[in-house]
């Protein structure tokens, strides 16, 4: 049995006595390593929980950023131009006039940095597109290249190519191995008439976040570049907006008393959950957060490795896309990387892994506050 198959519970902190009522023992991410099954990787492509109430009229364009109502039109247009299928030919009258093929670029790349609101106008374009959910996809780009391990390729391009339309969030300019894969697969599905829209990550050395992205992105999808219109997303991160700053983590014994009386929490140390996320495959990352309500760490320190960090990246975007608060104790999110890493090739992403656990940071301490009461 391979590492990702199974690996062995690391103890969670120590106790604390739950008082009369409370939750049950809270479970423990270190003891988690489910296996994903092929079908379900394709039927959960689906914009994640936190966007599925996304919609063109839930996004509030900041007035100060022209270009962002901009983008909600143009891709609101861009939704009503995709044939939904719903019509089998049996049901078509025979003198029915053939839909005309839609005319100009038949995909579109959002450039923006972190924080404006890509996702949610990504998760609202696969929600206005008129076709059935079964025949619109939604991932990140880590999620997509997962789907190609396991089904493999030409299953991947027979099973998407059914597909009206394939969002990619996060398109990773930075991995230029599945960077050429993944332009490979998309090339195909444009063949088969499958409509596109991603947003990707700026190319490192590159000076303001996503200033350069549409260039680099339109170039390193090599051929399809015809196929994109870039839209513009100005705008600073709306996590930031007129909210204080992240909350000082707790003290352990706060993390530990709220995760037992949090209904559904998780609680680990820092250090063995990191241990832990080495032996799972990212994929499955989601997976490990089913029925999660809460996650409380304790002993939160500072990264020691880049492989670690990018582990890090993809369980925040799990729990980001789940909405799952996180309360901590130890260091504070912005000390999670090192100097080092946020002037490397990957510092989109952890720029972006500390916006989103500072969110979810800020969200947990409502779980606090209900124990106080």
């Amino acid at each position: 049995m391979s590492p990702s198959e199974s690996s062995s519970p690391q103890p969670a902190p120590t106790a604390v006595p739950a008082a009369d009522g409370d939750a049950a023992t809270p479970a423990a991410l270190t003891a988690r390593a489910p296996h994903v099954p092929a079908e379900r990787l394709v039927a959960e492509m689906v914009p994640p929980p936190r966007f599925q109430g996304a919609r063109f009229d839930t996004y509030i364009p900041d007035p100060k950023q022209p270009s962002q109502a901009e983008a909600v039109q143009v891709l609101s247009d861009f939704a009503e131009s995709i044939e939904g299928g719903r019509a089998t030919p049996e049901k078509r009258r025979w003198f029915a006039r053939k839909p005309a093929a839609p005319k100009g670029p038949r995909g579109v790349y959002l450039d923006g940095g972190y924080g404006v609101g890509k996702t949610h106008l990504l998760a609202s374009l696969w929600h206005a597109t008129p076709a059935p959910a079964e025949r619109k996809a939604f991932g990140t780009f880590v999620e997509l290249t997962n789907l190609v391990g396991a089904l493999g390729f030409q299953q991947t391009v027979r099973t998407l190519g059914e597909h009206r339309l394939l969002c990619i969030d996060e398109f990773e300019l930075d991995d230029p191995g599945d960077t050429v894969l993944v332009s490979t697969l998309l090339g195909k599905l444009v063949d088969a008439g499958v409509a596109l829209a991603a947003t990707s990550n700026t190319l490192p050395g590159k000076l303001g976040e996503g200033r350069f992205a549409a260039a680099d992105f339109l170039r390193e999808i090599q051929g399809l570049s015809a196929q994109f219109r870039p839209l513009r997303i100005d705008g600073e991160d709306y996590r930031h907006r007129g909210l204080p700053e992240a909350p000082a983590p707790y003290d352990d014994e706060t993390v530990t008393r709220t995760a037992y009386r949090t209904p559904g929490a998780s609680l680990d140390d820092f250090p063995s959950l990191l241990e832990h996320l080495s032996t799972v495959h990212p994929s499955r990352y989601g997976a490990m957060c089913d029925g999660i309500e809460a996650v409380c760490l304790t002993d939160v320190q500072a990264v020691p490795d880049q492989s670690t960090a990018l582990r890090l990246v993809v369980l925040a975007d799990r729990l980001y896309d789940r909405e799952v608060p996180v309360l901590t104790s130890g260091k504070a999110f912005d000390e999670l990387f090192s100097e080092e890493m946020l002037r490397g090739g990957y510092r989109k992403k952890y720029f972006r892994a500390i916006s989103r656990l500072t969110a979810l940071a800020r969200d947990a301490g409502a779980l606090v506050a209900d124990g106080s009461r």
